[in-house]
């Protein structure tokens, strides 16, 4: 019924969109059969659900034991905290013998899918919280490929004066990106002594390590992808526009300037010795204004400092709002972990292996612009 809810206040919400005279019809008619689909599908459900709950309340089954979701979800959650599951699970990723760990869950909820324990997930989504990358793209958990629509180009409206011919039909292009997943994977190796701890202390180990590496690197490959993307958009990608400038006062508000007006929350994506040139040519001006425009900085040592990129080529920082760049996880955010305590057992070496599976692409226009260093100027 919350669904029902939300659908039915998305659609009144599209009634006044569709009144707007820049609205994309298109695409909100699109929007409108699919909630109604959803909504339709629902309202079955719920109906069904009815009559059984009215056939059970006459006499209807047997009754075989009493259930609480709340108290299942709270023995849920306790388990995931306890001491014995903590332990558990360390010997799970050790061994991929999950007997024991799996016992503690059916012993007290349904079983199903080996959850993380409690701290663990929170590690995950503090890792993501904690970069400045991907603490502001858009994440989604859609299932498989995904393809984004996006409006490649459209006329703009006419005025249509009374009693003259109609105006033309507008010319509306859309383009759509694909966001393919792919493993992102992490090895480490680990001497003997950490296969020695146990518990919360061995999975805090091993973890923080890999979730650090693999998320550094999901952010790296989203910087990559404005980095090298062309300058124009295509039918199967967005363009990021290129401001070709040194470090100044007017560099920021150059590139600010060639977003879209629908461009918000924007960061500054650049390497800290970047950061040091735009202060330069603020101070060696004498100019009393921030060479930043006010904007927050994002530091990345993926993209190079100003004074090692490429003449007339490289991009040596991004100006933009990070919710046009998306990332998909068809499998959920969390991280896999691959134990191996065998391959290199002569050397007392452990070797773990992290994986997480994701989608990243840029999927609004208009949202990023590169700053390109120009070519030396021949005196």
């Amino acid at each position: 019924m919350n669904r029902i809810n939300e659908i039915e206040t998305r659609l009144a919400a599209i009634a006044k969109e569709l009144e707007a005279p820049d609205a994309n019809i298109d695409a909100l008619e699109e929007e409108v059969r699919a909630l109604n689909a959803e909504r339709d599908q629902l309202k079955e459900s719920a109906k069904k659900a009815e009559e059984l709950r009215k056939m059970i309340a006459e006499g209807a089954g047997t009754t075989r034991e009493s259930h609480n979701a709340e108290q299942d979800q709270g023995n849920e959650k306790e388990v995931r905290n306890s001491k014995a599951y903590i332990d558990a699970y360390a010997e799970y990723i050790k061994t991929g013998n999950d007997a024991e760990v799996r016992s503690l869950l059916t012993k007290n909820v349904a079983g199903g899918t080996i959850p993380v324990p409690e701290f663990l997930q929170e590690m995950i989504e503090t890792a993501w919280e904690r970069d400045g990358i991907l603490s502001r793209v858009t994440r989604t958990n859609i299932r498989g490929n995904i393809k984004v629509p996006f409006e490649l180009s459209a006329d703009g409206a006419y005025v249509h004066v009374e009693g003259t011919s109609a105006p033309t039909e507008e010319a509306l292009t859309f383009g759509l990106v694909s966001l393919i997943p792919e493993t992102i994977k992490k090895w480490v190796s680990f001497s003997d002594e950490v296969n020695a701890m146990k518990g919360e202390e061995f999975l805090r180990y091993v973890y923080d390590e890999l979730t650090y590496r693999i998320t550094k690197k999901l952010a790296d490959l989203c910087v990559d992808d404005i980095a090298t993307a062309n300058a124009t958009s295509g039918s199967t990608a967005i363009g990021v526009p290129q401001v070709t400038m040194e470090p100044s006062v007017t560099t920021i508000p150059t590139a600010v300037a060639n977003l879209s007006e629908d461009a918000s929350n924007l960061v500054i994506i650049m390497n800290r010795l970047t950061e040091v040139e735009f202060t330069a040519a603020y101070a060696a001006g004498n100019f009393a204004v921030d060479p930043f425009a006010g904007i927050t900085r994002v530091y990345t040592s993926h993209l190079p400092a100003y004074a090692t990129a490429t003449a007339g080529t490289g991009v040596y920082a991004i100006v933009g709002d990070l919710s046009g760049m998306r990332v998909n996880f068809p499998e959920g955010d969390d991280v896999v972990i691959k134990y191996d305590e065998l391959t290199r057992k002569k050397e007392d070496i452990v070797e773990v292996l992290g994986r997480q599976y994701a989608a990243h692409g840029i999927t609004k226009l208009g949202r990023f612009v590169n700053l390109i260093k120009p070519e030396a100027v021949t005196t």
